[in-house]
């Protein structure tokens, strides 16, 4: 199969689109939003931060291959960790569970991707696919960690009347728990739903725009898709089983 040629823009053309970031601007000042100086200042970080990864992905493919491409997702994970822990802030080492559950459930899906040769063991490959990965269970994670820590501020009586019942603290926590994992991934099975009749998924759109005929963008969507499923479901398990045992003491009372 041969690709046609691909109009990628060129510099002149990115500058060219500050036109764009002019319109985002006039619709924030004529709506009196008070967030000119955050929208520059997203702009702005936004271009540095691509062009400076940009750079980094440049001598990660030619001079580190595998080493150098696995090591970089586990800087994504601590990252995302980080991101994705603060949205629990109040529950203990929630930083800590968040990115246990991202490493465990980003590394395994990938790992099984790589084992299966679902995907070409190259560092072009591995690391985007890694951050496709990252970046679907870290917003699944934070979404976990912000219900587990909304249970504990709004349904503090209820877990302690079921622990005054003699129950553990895991099934005092249960309703809970299953409350977290159903938020967290109720955006991505959303999203499964209704993908190609409302919105056209990125790895598929990149595909497409590079010279690669739908089909064959098609089938490499549907393994993103299941990874992500699958990445997100496991990290949002592990971190809010984390999270769960760090609200309780060795007693079965919270520690909040």
């Amino acid at each position: 199969m041969t690709h046609q040629n691909v109009h990628v823009p060129s510099w002149p053309g990115v500058v060219a689109s500050f036109i764009l970031v002019g319109v985002a601007l006039a619709v924030v000042a004529r709506a009196r939003l008070h967030i000119t100086r955050e929208l520059v200042v997203a702009v702005v970080r936004a271009a540095v931060q691509l062009i400076a990864i940009g750079a980094l992905l440049l001598a990660i493919f030619q001079y580190t291959g595998l080493p150098g491409a696995f090591a970089w997702a586990a800087i994504m994970v601590v990252i995302a960790g980080q991101v994705a822990g603060r949205r629990g802030s109040g529950v203990p080492r929630s930083r800590v569970a968040a990115t246990v559950g991202l490493a465990v459930g980003g590394g395994t899906t990938l790992l099984a991707l790589v084992l299966l040769g679902t995907i070409a063991t190259q560092a072009r490959v591995v690391v985007p696919v890694a951050g496709m990965i990252i970046g679907s269970s870290m917003q699944a994670t934070g979404l976990a960690l912000r219900r587990v820590r909304d249970a504990v501020m709004s349904g503090r009586p209820k877990i302690e009347a079921r622990l005054a019942l003699g129950l553990p603290a895991r099934d005092a926590f249960a309703p809970h728990t299953r409350d977290a994992l159903h938020t967290a991934l109720l955006p991505i099975i959303d999203s499964m739903k209704v993908v190609g009749l409302i919105t056209l998924p990125g790895a598929m759109t990149g595909l497409i725009l590079g010279g690669v005929d739908p089909l064959t963008a098609i089938r490499y969507q549907i393994v993103v898709m299941y990874m992500q499923l699958a990445a997100a479901a496991v990290s949002a398990y592990v971190t809010t089983r984390l999270a769960e045992s760090a609200l309780f003491d060795e007693a079965h009372r919270l520690r909040l």
